[in-house]
């Protein structure tokens, strides 16, 4: 019985002729260098850090290059599926605009050249290549138990050996093709194995792009291709996949270094040329004093949904990204300020080989200098969107004041050096709450810091409303009024005078300044006090004065 006739035996319906694929998805006309890479996730669930972390590596990859970043959805373990997992995939990565050139758009649509992008979908390809390695005497039918198995594996435990399916532990691969058409005939069940050309003792060496020159053993396992269900195993399903969609850099979690000689060997075999592999180390987190892997479990900041919670700015979240992802970019970024993150050009030279380190300070700060620059009305819309799904009674009062709401957000905006007071969103509405009426009321607690006594607190604001309050003032005129009211109640006019000179003087102006702001808005630290009361109006400071007062009174 020739290997021919022990194909069509195994898989009778099934062309082995592989060459229709090849033409089919022939080589990309893409400019030389660009890079084709892809995010290969299985449906099991919804994007997390690490995995964020690598798809936007992807795309910044390819779109240095001119080249293709696609979506491929792995999804041949089907016990593993979670309903809707495509979508909330593709979701993840359109909330952080990370947006495909080809491959899934939803649960049934995809777009590209190079598909289907769904593995259980390439069923007939994935068949086709299995045959085609039959015939050439490369893969064979394996009829051992899940017990005969475990069985093998308590063997090799037991004598301290490796564990796997190699060597005399591979006893199917040593069935003659009559053995194998008389269990077939019985109606055993099988599954295909490839026959490993490797030997353990031999040394292979993989040059990876962030890890250097790797040295493993050559592979002599004969790993399962085809299960019984007619589904390829991952490692099968990722080389016919990658070598026909025409990938060219390979980017994924260093969790499967392990697996490149099994990959490196199938590519060989198959006749493929290989992708160029990446392996990124895990994103880390200092505890303690001490590293560990962020984790999905313990840290809030590992799922994506904690960015939409804080409200960070996607633009924001993928600045912090690329620092952690290219040791020279916060370099450059710091002295390219009038650039933006499509100027960098990635490097994989400059990616750590240890794993970065993910410090959510630095990423709040990144934030904050973002939010800084933003004008006023990107401000308010980007805290109107957050609010619509966190906060309602916040978006009602900011759409019911939107004018008013964006002029209180361009208060020392539109200067060389912008406030710096929102790290997010989510934090806006506990910085400028006490600016509408609607959350302004009940207020007890005020800090007055210097001037605590009620009685000259009383005096200095009632001074101030019936003498040196002039709503159309301009701010050099109100400022200066300021100081006048401090010399009459004692204070010195200057902060430097009062340095100067402090026992001759009560406080000086910034100490009565710091009455009126607290009065005003229960709060130490504000935007411009000026501002503040422009924007409010001569009706309602007064009010809020005379309120204050009859309150401190009491």
């Amino acid at each position: 019985m020739t290997n021919k006739e022990l194909a069509d035996l195994l898989l009778p319906n099934v062309d082995s002729d592989v060459s229709y694929y090849e033409e089919k998805y022939p080589e990309r006309d893409l400019p030389e260098g660009a890079v084709v890479t892809r995010f290969a996730p299985s449906p099991t669930g919804f994007v997390h850090m690490g995995s964020l972390f690598a798809s936007f590596i992807e795309k910044k990859a390819a779109n240095d290059s001119n080249g293709v970043f696609y979506l491929r959805i792995e999804d041949t373990d089907q016990k593993r599926e979670v309903e809707n997992g495509v979508t909330g995939i593709i979701n993840d990565l359109n909330n952080f605009d990370i947006t495909i050139d080809e491959g899934m758009l939803s649960e049934t649509e995809e777009k590209g050249a190079y598909g289907p992008y769904t593995q259980s979908k390439r069923r007939d390809i994935y068949q086709a290549y299995v045959k085609h390695l039959i015939e050439e005497g490369l893969a064979y039918p394996c009829f051992c138990s899940p017990e005969e198995i475990e069985e093998t594996r308590q063997i090799q435990e037991k004598r301290k050996q490796r564990i796997g399916y190699y060597g005399r532990y591979a006893k199917c691969r040593r069935l003659t093709n009559e053995e194998i058409k008389e269990k077939v005939s019985n109606g055993e069940p099988y599954i295909i194995r490839f026959k490993s050309p490797g030997s353990f003792d031999n040394k292979i060496k993989v040059h990876d792009l962030v890890k250097g020159d790797i040295e493993f053993p050559e592979n002599d396992l004969d790993i399962v291709i085809l299960k019984s269900d007619g589904l390829p195993t991952y490692h099968f399903a990722h080389a016919i996949d990658d070598h026909l969609m025409r990938t060219t850099h390979v980017i994924r979690g260093d969790e499967w270094i392990s697996s490149l000689p099994i990959h490196v060997q199938l590519f060989s075999s198959l006749g493929f040329k290989a992708p160029k592999y990446a392996h990124l180390s895990p994103i880390m987190k200092e505890e303690d004093g001490k590293k560990r892997k962020l984790s999905k479990r313990k840290d809030p900041e590992a799922a994506v949904s904690f960015y939409h919670e804080k409200g960070i700015p996607v633009p924001a979240v993928k600045l912090y990204l690329m620092t952690i992802a290219n040791t020279n970019f916060e370099q450059w970024y710091d002295a390219n300020k009038e650039k933006g993150l499509d100027d960098f050009k990635f490097d994989f030279k400059k990616v750590s080989g240890s794993g970065s380190l993910f410090d959510v300070d630095k990423l709040y700060n990144i934030s904050k200098n973002y939010i800084s620059y933003l004008k006023a009305s990107e401000v308010y819309e980007g805290t109107l969107k957050w609010a619509k799904e966190y906060d309602e009674e916040f978006a009602t009062i900011l759409e019911r004041h939107a004018d008013y709401a964006a002029k209180l957000f361009n208060i020392e905006r539109e200067q060389k050096k912008p406030r710096k007071d929102y790290s997010c969103f989510s934090m806006i509405k506990s910085q400028i709450w006490y600016m509408f009426d609607e959350l302004y009321q009940n207020v007890t607690d005020y800090d007055f810091k210097t001037i605590q006594d009620k009685d000259e607190i009383n005096h200095i604001l009632d001074l101030y409303l019936n003498k040196y309050y002039h709503a159309e003032d301009d701010k050099e005129t109100w400022f200066n009024r300021l100081k006048d009211l401090s010399e009459e109640l004692g204070y010195a006019k200057e902060v430097k005078q009062y340095k100067e000179n402090p026992d001759a003087y009560k406080g000086h102006v910034g100490d009565i300044s710091m009455v009126l702001r607290v009065a005003l808005t229960s709060r130490s630290m504000t935007p411009d006090l000026y501002e503040l009361m422009h924007l409010l109006g001569e009706e309602r400071v007064k009010e809020r004065y005379l309120t204050f007062i009859k309150g401190n009174s009491d």
